[in-house]
């Protein structure tokens, strides 16, 4: 507990001790027994009485405060003075268990995200200072010691390590680094010296941008928590109202004021909206820490809730299904040597940062000497068209071939050709083999065991790899030779086709995927290996890049829905039954705390379920 915390539970134990006191002591009615159960009632009320005033200066006069100020005075003005101090003592129970229920909350998710470097060391006149993150550029070297954060995104450029990314990745296994290995910040240097060359300033890095999505998050509320806000705006005056015409109507008709004035004041205890203000948000945010658990980092409760209702969930190939690593398994020249078509292919594809031109530039022994190339053109989906040695070298799909007129033939393997024309003459084509995800056929099968009712996959390879591919995972249909706008239009066209109360989910990494990722009802990004901007993009991330966290996600957020509904419908039901009850004599202000605490803490511990992940 927080010391805040600990000062109300001490008010709690010494207002229980003076109430049981004044029970057994304090004579049973008179100004004398009034004064004798004040004391109590303003050790635990003093400050619920104060706020009321105050919230009613300030013009904001109907809230749980002020509910419980006028049930409780007005039950010490019936002379129900043990039921007056009583209700306010059990009120003050029940919002500490919620405070003490939302602190664990908080630091469940702050822990899971205690990943702010403090520090970043950096060598200066052969001394290793400690200075702040803020003040490393881009390719400076930092140094990181094994049990340090790593502090900066950045690429290993001495030293070897196992570096855990749990808290970003929900990964327990340990990441074997080493010379010209990626490092992301936020991650655990386990055991040896690493120097790392940072690649991005710290405003851009992982960690930082993940810290300011979680901070964010709880601004972007589901449809569930907008409409508690609004029903609880409007409801707490409403039955304010309700209880002054119980309390009013009946007595004008039959008499008996002061019966009819308990009742009302019952009514009001009773009404308090506690549990349903606090549980549904706690369960949103319960869900989110849960997912970024997992590794699966949410950007906001209205998210999470269009996860849910998820149906119909599109995957990019490249980098999402795939591991995104290629590499040149065939090379068919003509009238050219072996050689020279990967050194043409590899030059005019230096300035790509697609990880098929990478792959093509790795399998060209040499060094690129870039004062060869003149004018370069990449058309996205197409190719790359460039002046080398003084020759156009046009290197990319058919469909380059087909705009530039070279006659081309597709090429027996399975993979993805890629054509090179030198002069208007075709030359040859390369073969380029990506590898399967080890999770991405389980990931699929499981989407189909949790309900989802249509798998697509969006690749602009050709149609023998994008069907070969699909066929392998089992995915019921694929469209293949996109271009970024074509993933748009089928996008489109797969959310005509969904049911109304179903969601549509792509799934990408790369930054052609950042459109289809803002078209789709919800956008999830590939985040180790995936673009900034298809990152940006999305709605959800997943950290370690595992297409099989596809479904934990959705789990999370269909479970993290049914204890919303759960909490609302609970509440509410069983609300409405006392308020009943109570208008019509049959509950007491003992059932009316039971309404009110009673369920909010029942409701809270079931929002704290969302937490968990299994």
């Amino acid at each position: 507990m927080k010391r805040k915390q600990k000062k109300v539970l001490v008010r709690i134990i010494a207002a229980a001790v003076l109430l049981i006191l004044m029970k057994i002591f304090a004579p049973g009615s008179g100004l004398w027994a009034a004064l004798c159960f004040a004391v109590p009632y303003a050790v635990i009320g003093y400050d619920v009485v104060w706020k009321a005033l105050r919230n009613i200066a300030h013009g904001q006069v109907f809230d749980e405060n002020f509910l419980m100020v006028v049930a409780t005075v007005g039950a010490f003005a019936t002379g129900e003075y043990t039921e007056a101090a009583a209700v306010m003592l059990f009120y003050q129970i029940g919002e500490l268990f919620q405070s003490v229920a939302v602190g664990r909350s908080r630091r469940s998710i702050s822990q899971l995200m205690d990943i702010r470097p403090d520090y970043a060391n950096i060598e200066r006149d052969g001394v290793l200072e400690q200075v702040d993150p803020d003040e490393i550029s881009v390719g400076d070297v930092i140094i990181v010691k094994a049990g340090e954060k790593i502090p900066l995104d950045g690429i290993v450029i001495e030293g070897e390590s196992s570096v855990d990314t749990s808290a970003l990745t929900g990964e327990s296994l340990p990441r074997t680094v080493r010379p010209d290995s990626d490092v992301i910040s936020g991650c655990i240097n386990r055991s040896g010296l690493i120097k790392v060359q940072v690649t991005k300033p710290f405003g851009d890095s992982t960690v930082t941008k993940i810290l300011d999505l979680v901070e964010n998050s709880a601004s972007k509320k589901a449809k569930a928590e907008n409409f508690i806000t609004k029903f609880a705006r409007y409801y707490t005056p409403a039955v304010v109202f309700a209880a002054l015409a119980l309390f009013v109507i009946p007595s004008l008709i039959t008499g008996g004021w002061m019966t009819w004035l308990h009742r009302a004041l019952i009514f009001l205890v009773i009404s308090c909206p506690c549990a349903l203000v606090i549980s549904v948000p706690l369960s949103f945010f319960g869900g989110i820490g849960g997912a970024g658990r997992q590794g699966i980092l949410v950007k906001g409760g209205n998210y999470l809730e269009v996860l849910a209702k998820t149906e119909t969930v599109v995957f990019d190939k490249t980098g999402t299904l795939t591991k995104g690593v290629f590499n040149v398994t065939v090379i068919h020249p003509e009238r050219i040597s072996e050689e020279r078509l990967i050194e043409l292919a590899a030059y005019a594809e230096s300035y790509s940062v697609h990880p098929i031109a990478k792959s093509i530039t790795d399998a060209c022994n040499a060094d690129i000497d870039r004062s060869r190339i003149g004018a370069c053109e990449e058309a996205a989906g197409r190719g790359v068209q460039a002046v080398i040695d003084g020759l156009d070298v046009c290197v990319g799909n058919d469909k380059l071939m087909d705009d530039i007129g070279v006659k081309w033939h597709p090429c027996h393997h399975v993979g993805t050709t890629v054509h090179v024309a030198v002069n208007g003459e075709y030359a040859g084509h390369l073969v380029i083999s990506d590898e399967l995800k080890e999770t991405s056929k389980a990931a699929v099968g499981r989407l189909r065991e949790i309900g989802v009712k249509k798998t697509v996959m969006l690749t602009g390879d050709s149609r023998e790899v994008g069907e070969d591919t699909a066929k392998a995972l089992g995915i019921d249909e694929a469209f293949t030779q996109l271009l970024p706008a074509d993933k748009v239009a089928r996008v489109e066209e797969l959310l005509e086709q969904k049911s109304r109360k179903g969601a549509l989910a792509f799934v990408g990494d790369g930054i052609n995927d950042a459109p289809v990722l803002s078209r789709a009802d919800i956008g999830i990004a590939m985040g180790a290996i995936g673009s900034d901007a298809a990152i940006e993009a999305a709605d959800i991330v997943l950290m370690d890049d595992d297409p099989l966290k596809l479904a934990k996600a959705i789990q999370i957020a269909r479970r993290t829905l049914r204890i919303v509904y759960q909490n609302i419908v609970f509440a509410l039901g069983v609300k409405f039954a006392v308020l009943i009850l109570g208008a019509l004599g049959f509950a007491s202000m003992w059932a009316a705390v039971f309404a009110d605490v009673g369920v909010a803490v029942i409701a809270i511990l079931n929002a704290m379920r969302a937490l968990r992940t299994e």
